[in-house]
């Protein structure tokens, strides 16, 4: 098989969550335990940092994996879902896996894929940690696909186990409660293993505090040891953070090429994760810096407040729930224009209604499904929009609901493309 009939299998004959939904989730780690041992365990020849929440651990992994590779060291990226391609999953300093090791993999692990049927997701994991292991990274910045105590990527034993948030997603997997959801991301936290909480949120501070002691666990609440000031952005594109170091008692600032408003809570993350990682790494205040102002080009990373173009001024953002919704809107809401266009499509497993509502209700809304069998039926967003009294139209692609918001629009507008991963995907 050549690089796109591999990922043709991979696609369409095992299930996987981002596509499927429902059929793809296996609720332990039976699968990844074979299917690691059958690879001899190859994630135990590599250093790692595991990241999990809600929102924010994609941000988080890529400003890790940036500073680490500035500091210079050789740095492997598991990441997901991707945007444009396969590829983009999984990086060495940057670098997509080549096209020739996916297919080798698949080719040579032919035996175990059919003995235990893995999904794609693990399939996935475990040709990062092969291609991590035998390219010898020095460390590898971990992403948790869904959940944490049952993904596939928890079999590792990293340095730091980082949480970002808890807000409600994925709960026909995870539980219906910030109680239960941080219940299945404390599942990352292992025996005397740092642990790091982006956000102290009241509902789940006892969990994480319980869990960590269980385990014997340090455990840090980032937004206890900085405090976001405020921040700007600056006539060359970079956003200039200042916050104050709660225990030192001064202020910092930090320039990043990411534009997000939420990056601001990402950061603290990041940083306070750092603050423990100089304890075991050589990284130095200037490697911070400078990783910081270069996360894009390091790592690609893309779909994040990411601006295509003025005149008028198009973003795209990969938020889909909730929670990231309403944090995108927030800062639409702090953006000139003249009329805002909407681009929306969502997936078939999210409560679109609820997140519908949360976008301006004067916006010319242009709905469209997204090429994947989970993308929502775009008659069912008509028909709620109606009732809303929306001023809206549909279209039978994505593509094409893009190109009549940016001719329905004015230099002074602003063209915002979003509601799901795959809708952005389908733009870039």
């Amino acid at each position: 098989m050549d690089y796109k009939q591999t990922l043709d299998f991979m696609f369409r004959q095992l299930p996987m969550y981002q596509r499927q939904g429902a059929a793809a989730y296996k609720a332990d780690l039976k699968n990844s335990i074979l299917f690691d041992n059958y690879l001899n365990n190859p994630h135990k020849k590599f250093k790692s940092i595991h990241i999990a929440g809600t929102n924010g651990k994609g941000s988080v992994s890529h400003m890790l994996a940036s500073i680490l590779q500035t500091a210079g060291y050789k740095v492997g990226l598991y990441t997901s879902p991707h945007l444009k391609d396969f590829s983009e999953r999984i990086k060495i300093n940057g670098k997509k896996i080549p096209k020739k090791f996916v297919v080798d993999f698949i080719k040579n692990t032919k035996n175990i894929i059919e003995q235990i049927k893995p999904s794609f997701f693990e399939m996935t994991v475990f040709m990062a940690f092969d291609f991590f292991a035998k390219q010898n990274v020095d460390i590898a910045v971990i992403e948790v696909g869904m959940g944490g105590r049952l993904d596939s990527t928890n079999v590792i034993n990293p340095l730091i186990s980082v949480i970002t948030n808890i807000g409600k997603d994925h709960t026909q997997f995870l539980g219906q409660t910030l109680q239960k959801i941080a219940s299945e991301k404390a599942g990352i936290i292992k025996k005397n293993i740092p642990v790091i909480i982006g956000k102290t949120q009241d509902e789940t501070y006892n969990i994480f505090k319980q869990k960590a002691k269980t385990t014997n666990s340090d455990i840090y609440f980032a937004d206890k040891s900085y405090k976001i000031n405020y921040s700007l952005i600056t006539t060359n594109n970079l956003q200039n953070i200042f916050l104050t170091d709660l225990q030192k008692k001064q202020q910092q600032n930090y320039l990043i090429d990411l534009l997000g408003d939420y990056q601001k809570q990402n950061l603290i993350t990041t940083i306070k994760t750092i603050d423990l990682l100089k304890q075991k790494l050589k990284i130095t205040d200037n490697n911070i810096k400078k990783g910081l102002q270069n996360i894009i080009k390091n790592t690609g990373l893309k779909g994040r407040w990411q601006i295509l173009s003025n005149n008028p001024k198009i973003i795209c953002d990969t938020g889909h729930n909730f929670d990231g919704i309403s944090a995108i809107v927030k800062q639409l809401k702090n953006t000139p224009y003249k009329q805002l266009h909407l681009v929306l499509g969502f997936v078939n497993d999210k409560n679109f209604s609820n997140l519908l509502d949360l976008f301006p209700q004067d916006a010319k809304f242009y709905f469209a499904k997204a090429n994947i069998p989970r993308g929502l039926n775009v008659d069912i967003i008509a028909k709620y929009a109606k009732s809303k009294k929306l001023n809206f139209k549909t279209f039978t692609s994505v593509n094409n609901a893009f190109i009549s918001a940016k001719q329905e629009s004015t230099p002074n507008d602003v063209v915002f493309v979003g509601g799901s991963t795959f809708v952005v995907a389908e733009v870039l």
